[in-house]
């Protein structure tokens, strides 16, 4: 298996090559605005160090947020773009998944991010019982996986500040709202990245569970809406 893994659902455009034991390469590049101009090099990037070629690939797997509507589409269009170009399969994962992944908290916990207009994408973690672990084909140890208990959801921090103060939390929307989320663990990964997603993914897969189809998970309206009272002009 090559797994070709990205997200583009936080301002961290990231990357990802894993071959089924381990990341190949990654990339990842923090920066809100420009989605859609760092992701193919990216991609080429990561290919290049891994000395793979695009037609390698055999899955596709991309983060489906939650996240903004522009920056969250770029990520998705280009992976169902790549599968059909490529006629591998495209598979979806909850962007908080990756974050939650890539905490290392052997302790129930909360990932946030920026949501902007003073709200965070949140959800519920905990680890899976230490039987789950067991070594891989290779001989080390299989990458821990995570329960996610609560749906993600998006809230301002003040009106969920009872479910998670003292809570431990990552993320760049922990980071953002301290106050609220006392726990945050600052040693911990503030944004995403496509390799944990990836490892995470080729773990599922391993598995034999069943990842998420790749469609976007906005949780709330697109910014750019229809006037209310919009009036249709007709010629005479």
């Amino acid at each position: 298996m090559l797994l070709l893994a990205l997200d583009t659902a936080t301002p961290a455009v990231t990357v990802a090559l894993h071959d089924g034991e381990r990341v190949l390469a990654e990339s990842r590049q923090v920066d809100a605005r420009r989605h859609g101009e760092l992701l193919l090099p990216a991609v080429d990037r990561v290919l290049a160090e891994a000395g793979r070629k695009l037609d390698e690939v055999s899955a596709i797997v991309a983060g489906v947020g939650p996240g903004p509507y522009t920056g969250l589409r770029v990520g998705l269009v280009t992976a169902a773009t790549f599968g059909a170009a490529l006629d591998v399969p495209v598979h979806g994962l909850c962007s908080l998944d990756g974050l939650a992944h890539a905490s290392g908290l052997t302790e129930p916990f909360v990932v946030a991010t920026d949501a902007r207009r003073k709200e965070v994408y949140w959800a519920r973690y905990q680890p899976r019982p230490s039987p789950d672990h067991h070594p891989s084909a290779s001989g080390s140890a299989a990458p821990r996986l995570i329960t996610r208990i609560t749906e993600p959801a998006v809230d301002r921090p003040a009106d969920i500040a009872e479910q998670v103060a003292g809570v431990p939390a990552v993320g760049a929307g922990a980071l953002l709202y301290d106050s609220v989320f006392t726990g945050v663990r600052r040693d911990a990964p503030e944004h995403q990245s496509a390799g944990a997603l990836a490892e995470l993914a080729a773990a599922k897969l391993a598995a034999g569970e069943e990842l998420l189809p790749p469609q976007p998970l906005y949780l709330r309206r697109p910014d750019a809406q229809v006037p209310a009272n919009y009036k249709v002009v007709t010629p005479k």
